[in-house]
């Protein structure tokens, strides 16, 4: 069985004799975008950038995104000149996508790459704590902001539902160390219909959605699901891993991931490798499947323990 087909089992929920990993069965494909707006920097390097939207950033390290130095709408008024980067997309070069897709038995999800975040996007463009604000308030230009958004993140993921990939990876950071960063109810009336959105679009031409958001999401994880989300990677280690195991199991494929605040960074071999027993013993009592093992690349994080962790998994 190649490394596609074994993912495929994972999300179906059919029993795997091996434990397909993001390491050696799931891939990215090479392709090229638009510029856009991009100047500075490179991403991940120390120093200064302004990304293809327009928002500047800066990272005191190499290795890390950096942070936001000023938003792009500081005021609604700035919002009425301003439209996404759309040639971006229309540049886009993805020509050797499906040759690339033929020519693999991995999973190919366009993952990191091409994305579909709504909300940091949203995030980037009026500043973290003021669109908070704007949440609470609802005026009419956040609406205009979020549709805007959506509308060009739609007309990526319509690029990409045609090409051979296997799926749409959302990647959006809901969750602090022990809650969501806002409410159940005004996360699904502001953007569960959009990431459904996304889903529905990718389901209707054959490909699975994966979504991955940091912190505790417990609380959205069965709305996920309604959405039809095929698999979440999610920090299990900010929740309790029993208990989504036994209310999820069967319904969504958790995509990873092992502990990456301490246990990655800061444990040995040994501990990596535990880590990944408590996963496989949480979820495994109910079927060896659902499960893609996965963890995080970090700069802080050895090669000797993110090794010990697909091994685990190997032997698993």
């Amino acid at each position: 069985m190649n490394s596609r087909d074994l993912v495929k089992k994972a999300l179906h929920f059919e029993h795997c004799d091996e434990i397909p990993t993001d390491r050696h069965d799931a891939t990215g494909p090479m392709f090229t975008y638009g510029k856009g707006r991009i100047s500075g920097v490179p991403f991940g390097v120390k120093g200064e950038r302004t990304d293809e939207w327009g928002v500047k950033w800066a990272a005191a390290e190499d290795g890390v995104s950096g942070e936001v130095v000023e938003p792009l709408i500081k005021e609604w008024s700035d919002l009425d000149g301003f439209k996404p980067p759309y040639d971006v997309l229309e540049e886009a070069d993805l020509s050797g996508v499906d040759a690339f897709c033929e020519s693999s038995d991995k999973f190919i999800v366009p993952m990191w790459w091409a994305n579909y975040n709504l909300f940091e996007r949203m995030q980037n463009l009026r500043g973290t704590e003021q669109l908070l604000i704007d949440l609470a308030l609802k005026e009419p230009e956040l609406f205009k902001l979020r549709d805007m958004v959506h509308d060009y993140f739609m007309r990526q993921a319509k690029l990409w539902v045609n090409t051979k990939i296997d799926a749409l990876h959302i990647a959006d950071d809901w969750g602090s160390q022990s809650s969501l960063l806002i409410s159940p109810k005004m996360w699904r009336e502001m953007f569960k219909p959009y990431y459904k959105e996304y889903c529905d679009l990718a389901h209707q031409h054959g490909k699975y959605v994966i979504m991955h958001s940091d912190g505790y999401i417990y609380d959205i994880i069965e709305d996920l699901i309604e959405i039809g989300v095929d698999a979440v990677n999610s920090q299990l280690f900010c929740m309790d891993i029993d208990q989504l195991a036994e209310k999820f199991h069967g319904r969504i494929a958790f995509w990873g991931e092992i502990d990456r605040q301490t246990t990655l960074p800061f444990g040995t071999e040994e501990d990596c490798r535990k880590a990944v027993r408590r996963v496989a013993n949480a979820f495994f009592k109910y079927g060896k499947t659902g499960i893609i093992g996965q963890a995080f690349v970090g700069k802080d994080i050895s090669e000797e323990n993110l090794a010990a962790v697909y091994d685990e998994w190997k032997k698993i």
